[in-house]
């Protein structure tokens, strides 16, 4: 088991700083969170913490509000467990279910079974929700789909299970790729699944390409996802606030891509464009 350190934020005022905060968290390192009344507990592998990056993280320098936190090294303890006790179903527009098995079936026309190996309570179910309702008025009968950053491959997944043809999942955690793996056998559902980056991508390309990662990652890779996306191919993003939409929709206009569909849920944003 790795070793963790638990960061207890206290924050003023909570919402909508509390989500906003753990998407810069998730930039530098930090992978799972549980949300507490007056903030949050964030959570990061011991080796991988860096004081300089949590020192530089913009919300914690916003003179317009109040965040303090404490530390504490944590013991070993079961992830998966945590996670169970703090993951409930996501229900999309009553028409797609997302649960663990452990969950009860919904009865929604579409079902998802996951059972991620880390993170809990991320916060994140507001980007997958996005990303989930615009892939529910998409095409993806034969499509080619690419999921980048793929985590539990949850959008992968449920672009096969909307006719998708040949589906690739990248991330470039190993831990993503082996649930991946497991996830896509628990749905029936045939992945390409690599452990990489954009870097990793060569000459094939695709008629979709799914992104639920973050702001930073989006504006450096864009250029390449629109390298392989074919001729009057999709990009779905999401992992954005709604003050990243300037800067991803700048980058979005040099490559020549025009904007579909925005959807908004609480602070968080997807964005649907076309090549």
């Amino acid at each position: 088991m790795q070793n963790y350190l638990e960061f207890n934020f206290k924050i003023q005022p909570l919402q909508p700083w509390n989500e906003i905060l753990m998407a810069e968290l998730i930039e530098i390192g930090f992978d799972s969170f549980t949300e507490e009344h007056d903030g949050i507990l964030a959570y990061i592998q011991t080796e991988l913490f860096k004081e300089n990056e949590l020192k530089e993280v913009h919300l914690l320098q916003n003179p317009e509000i109040n965040i303090s936190y404490t530390f504490q090294e944590m013991p070993n303890i079961n992830w998966n467990e945590e996670w169970e006790k703090n993951f409930s179903p996501i229900n999309v527009e009553n028409q797609v279910s997302i649960r663990a098995e452990f969950h009860e079936n919904q009865n929604l026309p579409h079902e998802i079974i996951i059972q991620p190996k880390m993170s809990f309570g991320t916060g994140h179910h507001a980007t997958t929700y996005l990303m989930i309702q615009q892939m529910l008025d998409m095409d993806f009968a034969n499509k080619t789909v690419l999921d980048m950053g793929c985590g539990t491959s949850v959008l992968a997944i449920f672009a096969k299970q909307q006719g998708a043809g040949k589906t690739v999942a990248i991330d470039i955690d190993e831990w993503s790729v082996e649930n991946s793996i497991e996830n896509a056998a628990r749905n029936n559902v045939e992945l390409e699944i690599s452990q990489g980056t954009a870097d990793n991508l060569g000459k094939e390309n695709f008629d979709i390409i799914l992104a639920n990662i973050n702001r930073n990652i989006l504006i450096s890779d864009i250029p390449t996802y629109v390298s392989v996306l074919n001729s009057g191919g999709q990009l779905l993003l999401s992992g954005l606030c709604f003050f990243d939409v300037e800067d991803i929709l700048e980058v979005c206009n040099e490559q020549k891509l025009t904007l579909k569909k925005k959807l908004q849920r609480e602070e968080w944003v997807s964005l649907l464009l076309e090549k």
